[in-house]
């Protein structure tokens, strides 16, 4: 694929124009790095990794990205087709790539890290990601980690057959999607289709015929636990105060993450869960926020999931970090020190849903959400594809001298943005 720079129109006779990244990203002494995935957490990153010095080409399968309003230069295209992204990586010559997004093209990673390019987390966390299969039976089988009881099924028959053996409630989950997009919680033997059905069909850009199912852990909570890697050995890991974390359907389709810092563990567990996420972020090696997924039970903690980027339940150190995670991921990336200092208990809400923005309401219900104390309010009105199914709509930020407050504050603040979306 030829990039926009081959489009460009020649320079009049006698002039030299400046460089720019797109012409020559190494006529530069900022770093450069090339982002794969421009949606809103890209957007963040972009805006994290440009206070520090570094030139961001980013790139995204759709136009009109998020992140393209910012960065220094935007590419469209394709990243889950391997040659689109490999001509992509050789037009740019990064410095370092890094990916915001799991829809990426896992083996055009792998040829430029042969290459010489840092790929950040690394080209094995990035495949991992996407292959929720081989990170699970890693974490299991190779890594010895406390997990819920789980199979995967290639068919609805082998899905019928788990639910057998298994028994009920069981949770079937696709092996990629957005957060709680296509999850399903199994009751009764007549779920199983629909639950297969839901699966296979979020995944968007990447369709799979293959669904996680695991069976219902009586837990406490869950929680995100912010693992920085900036290197080897203990000194090389960093972790965020415990982040508890909940997904739940509003009205009119929408899903609410709500989650909030600090979620308050005992010590036993809170150990135990430092040294499950050291375990599994070490056996993936690279640098980078890795978000570590896991579930507790008083002093038992379970592994859930980990993912190699910043995600929406981290979303909250906005509020309640000194570096929020998408300051901490650039720091990473760029090899800078990083801390995880709290400053504050902090909640966030972050809504997706498929409603149109009432810009006449805007105003009025923008100055009745941040009536609330220690209260901020993000409004996404950005345009995106109708095959979309959900995309964000609203964000709402609180912060509070204890987390029953900030909760409390900022289910206000959601509640008054959500007035804000046509129904």
């Amino acid at each position: 694929m030829s990039s926009e720079a081959d489009d460009a129109a020649e320079p009049a006779s006698g002039t030299e124009p400046e460089a720019t990244v797109a012409d020559d990203p190494q006529a530069h002494s900022s770093p450069t790095v090339l982002l794969l995935g421009a949606g809103e957490n890209g957007h963040d990153l972009v805006v994290a990794l440009q206070h520090l010095g570094a030139a961001v080409v980013a790139a995204e399968s759709q136009p009109d990205a998020s992140a393209h309003a910012v960065a220094d230069d935007a590419r469209v295209v394709e990243l889950a087709d391997g040659e689109q992204l490999s001509a992509l990586i050789a037009a740019v010559r990064p410095d370092y790539v890094v990916s915001a997004t799991g829809a990426v093209a896992a083996d055009a990673l792998e040829a430029a890290e042969a290459a010489g390019i840092e790929v950040v987390p690394s080209a094995r966390s990035t495949r991992l990601s996407l292959d929720r299969e081989g990170l699970r039976r890693l974490a299991a089988d190779e890594l010895g980690l406390p997990t819920a009881p789980f199979w995967f099924a290639g068919s609805v028959t082998e899905l019928e057959a788990i639910a057998d053996h298994a028994g009920f409630p069981l949770v079937v989950k696709p092996l990629v999607a957005l957060p709680g997009e296509g999850q399903s919680v199994l009751l009764r033997p007549d779920d199983v289709e629909p639950a297969w059905e839901r699966a296979v069909s979020a995944g968007g850009r990447f369709t799979h015929d293959r669904v996680l199912a695991e069976t219902v852990v009586e837990i406490d909570y869950e929680v995100t636990l912010l693992t920085v890697r900036t290197g080897d050995g203990p000194a090389g890991l960093h972790f965020s105060e415990p982040i508890g974390h909940r997904q739940v359907d509003g009205f009119a389709g929408e899903l609410v993450v709500e989650s909030w810092q600090p979620q308050p563990m005992g010590t036993a567990g809170l150990d135990a869960a430092k040294s499950i996420a050291a375990r599994v972020v070490n056996a993936l090696g690279g640098r980078g926020v890795f978000a570590v997924e896991l579930l507790v039970r008083g002093d038992e903690v379970y592994f859930s999931d980990v993912t190699a980027r910043p995600t929406d339940s981290a979303v909250v150190t906005v509020r309640s970090q000194r570096l929020d995670v998408y300051e901490l991921h650039a720091r990473a990336v760029l090899g800078l020190p990083v801390d995880t200092i709290m400053i504050s208990p902090a909640a966030a809400e972050l809504v997706y849903g498929t409603g149109d923005l009432d810009r006449a309401a805007l105003v009025a219900g923008l100055a009745t959400a941040l009536q609330v104390p220690e209260s901020d309010a993000r409004v996404y009105a950005t345009q995106v594809p109708a095959t979309t199914a959900r995309h964000r709509l609203s964000l709402a930020l609180s912060t509070a001298a204890d987390v029953t407050t900030a909760r409390d504050r900022v289910q206000q603040v959601s509640t008054a943005l959500r007035r804000l979306w046509e129904r």
